[in-house]
């Protein structure tokens, strides 16, 4: 965990995101010895968003499951995903 006064972010910039980019990690910044910034470069955000998205539809799918919601075999999702590869490519769709 990367840990810095919230005077870095001012005094050093560059090294800051540097060291975002280079660890992929976010770093804390604090303000009087507190917790009161995170900083982290565009890339890992946005990946961390992604993750966050998914574990949330993930977490959707599972409640609606566990609720009775029908789910679909491997065999049917291969045959949905075989229809949309031939509708998207033009060739029709599978029999």
């Amino acid at each position: 965990m990367n840990i810095r006064p919230s005077a870095a972010i001012r005094q050093n910039y560059n090294e800051i995101a540097d060291l975002c980019r280079k660890t992929a990690e976010p770093i804390f910044l604090t303000k009087n010895g507190e917790g009161d910034l995170v900083v982290m470069d565009v890339e890992t955000f946005n990946r961390r968003e992604k993750m966050l998205k998914l574990r949330e539809e993930l977490l959707t799918v599972e409640e609606g499951r566990i609720h009775g919601q029908k789910g679909y075999s491997v065999g049917e999702v291969a045959t949905m995903m075989r229809n949309a590869i031939k509708e998207t490519t033009g060739h029709g769709t599978a029999k």
